[in-house]
């Protein structure tokens, strides 16, 4: 049975919660979203917040906008859903159109644009930090974790080194993964009786 966990106190609190989320994740929200509910809010475990980012990585649509919808789901249904969505997209809409309408000046400056650059760096950063975090994580995953980070590498290969269409990497090695989690879910514990 698992632990129960903190869950937020309200519609407005989600909001909030997803609002802030999205305020501190210019380049990507990813690494903020697991700090955030995993670590700071504890509305998720670390297998929890896996399992929905994996589900989310393959639903059409950005990862965080699906996780997202299913966090605010799992604790207000619909109304959740829709609170969690606004909060990740309302305020972060209004100020991409307001930075959107003096882009075109401000961009001219070369200062503006190394610093574009280098929040770009910074965001990839956090990106490999999450990515290192939840590293232990993959020890309980029935895929295990060496078999993970060789997909991981394959995947990288494959796309950033041998630039493969993106859509035939997901189906191959995702199906390999598939496969993998689906015998790891097979077999008997270790040390276990079946």
């Amino acid at each position: 049975m698992s632990e129960a966990r903190p869950a937020p106190e309200s519609l407005a609190a989600l909001f909030w919660a997803f609002t802030r989320l999205a305020l501190q994740g210019f380049g990507g929200v990813l690494a903020v979203a697991q700090r955030e509910l995993v670590e700071r809010l504890g509305w998720l475990s670390r297998e929890e917040f896996l399992e929905m980012l994996a589900i989310s990585q393959v639903l059409p649509g950005p990862n965080i906008v699906n996780l997202s919808l299913m966090i605010g789901d799992r604790f207000f249904c619909l109304r959740g859903a829709l609170t969690a969505l606004a909060g990740m997209l309302a305020i972060p809409c209004v100020i991409v159109l307001g930075l959107a309408s003096v882009s075109g000046a401000l961009l001219e400056h070369e200062r503006m644009a190394g610093a574009l650059r280098g929040m770009g760096a910074v965001a990839a950063g956090l990106i490999v930090a999450t990515g290192l975090k939840l590293l232990p994580s993959l020890a309980r995953n029935p895929v295990g974790r060496a078999w993970a980070l060789i997909l991981a590498l394959a995947a990288f290969g494959a796309i950033a080194l041998l630039r493969l269409p993106l859509v035939w990497v997901v189906l191959s090695l995702g199906g390999l993964g598939m496969v993998l989690a689906w015998q790891g879910l097979k077999a008997p514990p270790p040390g276990g009786s079946a």
